[in-house]
């Protein structure tokens, strides 16, 4: 039995631990760490915290960091003071990226590659094409739009809207991946795009409001996870990061909201009643968790072997925000969802077809941050729709206890693994 159980576990690496290293490939190996680690969506106390332990294992003279959203510094306070200053690129990694950005980082804190090997790998890693090409994406982008439907408001009426206008804003992500300079007006462009269509023919066709049909189709543009990760580097006294986050969050809202209200000025406005449609069953949302599972591994190039467990974080994520629902109700329910994250996505990783927790756990912050809430209620505020203000405030308290959540969680795991080692010793 236990042999049975062992074969499903990761390897663990064997290699030697490198013994000493060059300090201008060390300081340039920290930097593009801290660079690939902040475009894979981690906090930048994380990547700090990270950095220093792997600074450690190199054996390397106490180092300087600075880590912000956008630039990251390395200092080695060595006899020539070396020095690595690098930024971040526009975009954020894919999940095949981030998982061996992941990968790469674990063995480096353990130092069993040399630096000169770890940077050619990373390199490699940051500049690797997609495991699918734009036909595969653009599908996943459809399945996305459909499965947050699904989940966020499934009204059988609504469900060809959802499908349609993923479509259209899909059509306009993979134009934006291929001109340059596209991507900078993208959300306004497919928020206006989506806007007018449902005002002119899908709000009475599928009998809803339009922001809740528009929304799904802007999934991508949402800055859910943006909001959220500047909350954590609030709560843990990284200041600038963590304001500099939710200023460009919130700017990214705007541009949706921009995009939202030009659309209806130029149909006229949003109509004031809908003739609300059928909704789908109690299984509609689980149906949009499998919609969204698939959707990730298209759209966003999950690793291979991970679609099972992709599905299963969703399940348990979802899981937790309705048991959070019941009892701490539906604004501080991410907190719930939150507390379940880090640990799920950290017990199953050991197991040898499942990805690192990064994977999981950027899946499941997709489904945990409340960046459609915002959206709904910046549109809402700025189109003088009812609700509008008191749904931002409701999204601010959902960030945050997101965020505590997420703190608490890591909080308790590290604590954990550290009473697990010295037990182990």
């Amino acid at each position: 039995m236990g042999g049975w159980f062992r074969r499903l576990l990761k390897r663990r690496e064997q290699s030697p631990q490198v013994t000493s290293a060059d300090d201008r490939e060390a300081a340039q190996l920290l930097c593009e760490l801290g660079i690939a680690m902040l475009e894979a969506g981690q906090a930048t106390s994380d990547v700090e915290r990270t950095l220093t332990t792997v600074a450690a294992a190199y054996r390397l003279d106490p180092v300087r960091l600075v880590v912000l959203p956008t630039v990251m510094i390395v200092q080695l306070r060595n006899a020539q003071r070396t020095i690595e200053v690098d930024l971040v690129r526009p975009g954020a990694a894919r999940l095949d990226q981030a998982a061996e950005i992941d990968e790469l980082v674990a063995a480096a804190a353990r130092a069993r590659l040399e630096p000169s090997a770890a940077l050619a790998q990373l390199r490699a890693i940051r500049t690797s094409p997609p495991r699918f090409g734009g036909w595969l994406a653009f599908v996943g982008h459809i399945l996305l739009t459909v499965g947050f439907g699904l989940v966020l408001d499934p009204v059988v009426p609504a469900i060809p809207a959802y499908f349609l206008l993923g479509a259209i804003v899909g059509a306009l992500v993979m134009l934006g991946r291929r001109v340059p300079y596209f991507d900078a007006v993208l959300p306004v462009v497919a928020a206006f795009v989506a806007t007018v269509l449902t005002v002119l023919f899908l709000s009475s066709w599928a009998g809803e409001i339009p922001l809740r049909i528009i929304a799904p189709a802007l999934v991508s543009f949402l800055p859910g996870s943006t909001l959220t990760i500047g909350a954590v580097e609030l709560t843990s006294n990284q200041v600038i990061a963590g304001s500099s986050r939710l200023v460009y969050g919130i700017a990214q809202l705007l541009l949706l909201a921009f995009g939202v209200v030009a659309g209806a000025a130029i149909t006229g406005g949003f109509p004031t009643t809908t003739e609300r449609g059928a909704e789908l069953g109690w299984w509609a949302p689980l149906a949009g968790l499998v919609l969204l599972a698939v959707g990730y591994v298209f759209f966003l190039s999950a690793p291979r072997r991970s679609l099972a467990w992709l599905l299963l974080s969703l399940l348990v994520t979802y899981g937790a925000l309705s048991v959070g629902t019941l009892v701490l109700g539906a604004e501080l329910s991410p907190f719930a969802g939150a507390l379940v994250v880090i640990p799920f996505s950290r017990l199953i990783a050991p197991f040898r077809t499942a990805p690192p927790p990064a994977v999981t756990t950027l899946a499941s912050f997709w489904l945990l941050v409340p960046g459609a809430l915002g959206f709904l209620g910046v549109s809402a505020a700025v189109t003088g729709g009812t609700g509008g203000v008191n749904q931002v405030l409701t999204t601010a308290i959902s960030v945050f206890a997101i965020a505590v959540g997420i703190l608490v969680s890591s909080a308790l795991t590290n604590a954990a693994s550290t009473i697990r080692l010295r037990r182990g010793h």
